[in-house]
This record gives structure tokens, C-alpha cells and sequence, in this order.
């Protein structure tokens, strides 16, 4: 019975989790179809490993990390392959569209590590400490990554030399 118990406790967290897995997945993937197949993937990957996931640790950098290994195995299977992505559709009319849109330009032009490393601190909210675990990294390459990341889209994003800084 506390079998049962665990595993439905470990799914509702996790259905409330969704949200923010295909919030990751989008930046990943740039394409709305591959982010949810990757949420789905994630989520099965989870579901079928549920057991493995430690009861009072962190499900939502545990999730992140399942997800972010298969995005990076999907990019080494596509990499073998030579298949190219597909680009973006038609940029939107609006202000706030245009911005996304710029941001989401700046932040493809960031080297793989600082846009992973800036996604998971300041879009996603996570601590150094929990994106350098998701990452398999220390926390001051977290830190130092995060840092070159908020300078270099201050740069591109025609603020000068003033960083942008986590609110």
C-alpha cells in the first residue's frame, strides 16, 4: 500500500511539474512539436523509473536532468546523421513579441553551456547549486557561466556593458 502511495504522490508531483519540463524542453528544442515529444520522452523516462527518484530530494531537478540527458542525446543522434534543424516561423507583430523575439535571437547566438546555465538560474529559477548538479558541474562553473551569459546578452541587447542581472 505505501508502494502505491509513493508512486501517486511521485505523479502528482510530476503532472505538476509539466508546465516548467516544456518550458525547458521549448528552449531546448526551438520548435513546439520536438519540446513535446521531449516532455513526453521525460515523462516516461520518469514514470518508468520512478523507484530510482529518492523521496525528499529535488523531483524538479531530477526531471530536468533526465530531460536535458535526452536532449543531448537527440542532438548527438541528429549530429550523426547530419540533420538540420529546422528555423523558426514569421516574427510576430507585437512589442512584446518582438523583444521575445529578440532575446530568444541573442540567446541562440550564446555558446550550448551559458545558455543551458542561464536558463536554469534565471529563467527557471533553479540555484547554482541545483543547475551545476542537472549540468554535472561545480557550482562556480555554474556561477562564472551564468555571469558571461547575463554580460553577453546585455551586449547584444544594445545594454552596454551593464549585465543583466536575476530579479
Amino acid at each position: 500500500m505505501t508502494a502505491e502511495r509513493d508512486e501517486a504522490a511521485f505523479r502528482a508531483e510530476l503532472i505538476g511539474l509539466l508546465p516548467q519540463l516544456r518550458a525547458f524542453a521549448r528552449f531546448l528544442a526551438r520548435d513546439a512539436a520536438a519540446a513535446d515529444d521531449l516532455v513526453q520522452e521525460t515523462t516516461l523516462r520518469a514514470l518508468a523509473g520512478w523507484r530510482q527518484f529518492e523521496p525528499g530530494t529535488n523531483l524538479r531537478a531530477w526531471l530536468f536532468t533526465i530531460q536535458r540527458n535526452l536532449f543531448r542525446q537527440g542532438l548527438r543522434r541528429r549530429r550523426a546523421s547530419d540533420e538540420v534543424a529546422p528555423e523558426q516561423g514569421a516574427p510576430p507583430g507585437q512589442e512584446a513579441h518582438v523583444a521575445m523575439g529578440e532575446l530568444d535571437r541573442a540567446l541562440r547566438r550564446l555558446p550550448p553551456a551559458q545558455r543551458e546555465a542561464i536558463l536554469l538560474v534565471g529563467a527557471q529559477g533553479f540555484s547554482y547549486e541545483d543547475a551545476a548538479m542537472i549540468c554535472g558541474t561545480a557550482t562556480g562553473t555554474m556561477k562564472a557561466r551564468v555571469s558571461r551569459a547575463r554580460t553577453a546578452l546585455a551586449l547584444m541587447l544594445g545594454r552596454g556593458g551593464e549585465a543583466i542581472t536575476k530579479t
